[in-house]
């Protein structure tokens, strides 16, 4: 009944792993096909693509404050005053006058900062105004008398006048401009560098940063699927490590109650190869589960689509070797120092600020422009010949000269300019930090890989070792003159001993990812090309 038990066990065992993959899509994979298509279907990527296209479209709507603006209006207008007596006491009707008025113009900003508009306008104006007219049905006698210096007698005379009244007359006038050109130009503040400028420089920046922000994003993600790939290939591993160590288990098992039923050995010894197998068999259920956990981080480092990749179980096609790696510090910090994104993004930053500053050391100088207008009048009774005038530019106009303007305080300016070099020696700051942290890094990195490749030869010998004292002990256990406790601790210790190997080896690789990583020359060791624009 025991031995069927131990059948019904190794039965179930086979049952637990086989169930994991049946019913599943076997895809066996390499490591460049993994890579290959993360780059394609990996959601962070294709989320971190959509920045260098947001930033050329900033930049393009920068590039918008160069574009002219047309304006169009027209209005009517209507005006009556009241009438009033004038000085000699003659009363008059008031005034009474409409007029249609028509403008446009085209406004801007030119790329060297002087802005310009160049229009035409023309009005008609018509109504009625006040006249005075004398009135012949209204006379009057008036006597004057005047002195005669020789004789000095008073002459007088009678003279007969008529009354002035007022009368409306009605007006129609037409004036306008045409080709009014006006031109302001700084010399001083806004000269070279202004608001529109920096604007179009600082977007022209932010997409060399969103490009490089997208260059990180996918060095990381081929990384973690190196990590990923190698993790998996461990886990993969450990399985069969632990297949292997419930075999060994089980088989003692077999042979000790063997060795019990014919009196060879004593019952003690049989609980404790019991023992071993139920630990075993739980380590080999942990491993299942870690290999599990594992699938299912490659897969979604390799899919925008889960469901399409929930039943598939991946199988690495790569074996786990340790290939000796010689390393220069110097170039490879050299490396870093040169390929990192986050460093080139910090130094675009840099040049931002830079610029920045520049605008803001300008803001602090006078306003001085030049200013002058061009055009020519018109002015007649009737539109046709304003319009006339207009086509034979006999009416010109035209004037030019300077404006200084000089606020009486630069408390805002010039503390926006303390304030931006400031800025920009924090971002220096942050950056000889980060580089300092990257030279370390690497540094670290080429440690750890050297670390690695030796435990690999370490973890191997101690595996051979192990494997050499297990067989021993179990002809000592045959022959009598060893004990299953003896036999049990060196199957726990071989176990370790191929996990320990294995994970060195996961470790090595691992680390050679990231020091990659580090270096910024992951996509150059993987052969990946970019071609972001």
């Amino acid at each position: 009944m025991r031995i069927l038990s131990i059948g019904a066990a190794l039965a179930t065992a086979a049952t637990v792993a086989f169930g994991q993959t049946s019913g599943q899509e076997i895809r066996k994979l390499s490591l460049e096909e993994c890579i290959e298509t993360a780059l394609r279907h990996n959601l962070d990527i294709q989320i971190r693509r959509y920045s260098p296209e947001i930033s050329r479209y900033s930049l393009k709507a920068a590039y918008g404050a160069y574009d002219p603006s047309l304006s169009l209006s027209g209005e009517h207008q209507y005006s009556l005053s009241a009438g009033g007596v004038d000085p000699q006491g003659r009363p008059y009707t008031g005034n009474e006058s409409e007029a249609d008025s028509f403008r446009a113009g085209v406004q801007g900003l030119a790329p060297w900062g002087m802005t310009y508009s160049l229009g035409a306008n023309v009005t008609d104006a018509y109504g009625t105004r006040p006249s005075f007219a004398a009135d012949l049905t209204q006379p009057f006698v008036v006597t004057n008398s005047f002195q005669d210096i020789t004789t000095g007698n008073t002459l007088s005379y009678r003279s007969t006048n008529f009354q002035s009244v007022s009368i409306r007359s009605p007006f129609e006038n037409s004036s306008g401009s045409m080709g009014a050109l006006s031109l302001r130009q700084p010399l001083l503040k806004g000269f070279l560098v202004d608001s529109a400028r920096m604007q179009i420089f600082l977007d022209k920046k932010n997409v060399e940063i969103s490009d490089w922000d997208l260059r990180n994003q996918i060095v990381s993600t081929v990384t973690a699927v190196e990590m990923a790939y190698y993790n998996l290939i461990f886990a993969q591993e450990s399985v069969r490590v632990q297949e292997k160590a419930l075999e060994l288990a089980d088989r003692l098992l077999l042979e000790n109650r063997k060795r019990v039923e014919v009196g060879a050995l004593a019952p003690l010894d049989e609980k404790q190869s019991e023992a071993q197998a139920a630990s075993s068999r739980a380590d080999l259920l942990a491993s299942q589960g870690n290999e599990d956990t594992a699938q299912r981080v490659l897969k979604n480092l390799l899919s925008d689509d889960y469901t399409k990749w929930s039943k598939a179980h991946v199988l690495p096609t790569l074996a786990l070797i340790a290939v000796p790696q010689k390393f220069d510090l110097q170039e490879s910090w050299q490396n870093g120092l040169r390929l990192r994104p986050d460093l080139v993004q910090q130094r675009i930053s840099l040049e931002k600020q830079g610029y920045i500053v520049r605008y803001q050391k300008n803001q602090i100088l006078p306003q001085l422009d030049v200013v002058g207008t061009y055009g020519h009048a018109g002015s007649s009774t009737e539109y046709s010949g304003v319009f006339n005038q207009f086509s034979t530019g006999d009416y010109p106009f035209w004037s030019y000269g300077g404006q200084v303007t000089m606020p009486l305080s630069q408390t805002s300016s010039r503390n926006s300019y303390r304030a931006a070099k400031a800025t920009k020696e924090q971002i220096a700051l942050t950056l000889r930090q980060l580089e300092q942290g990257v030279m370390i890094q690497i540094e670290n990195a080429i440690a750890s890989v050297n670390t690695s490749f030796q435990r690999v030869g370490a973890t191997r010998e101690a595996r051979i070792y192990a494997e050499a004292a297990l067989e021993a002990e179990q002809k000592k256990l045959a022959s009598g003159k060893s004990t299953s406790f003896e036999v049990l601790r060196l199957q726990r210790d071989l176990t370790t001993s191929r996990s320990s190997e294995i994970r060195s080896l996961a470790d090595y690789n691992i680390a050679l990812a990231q020091l990659a990583q580090y270096e910024g020359t992951t996509l150059e060791r993987r052969h990946v090309n970019l071609n972001i624009r």
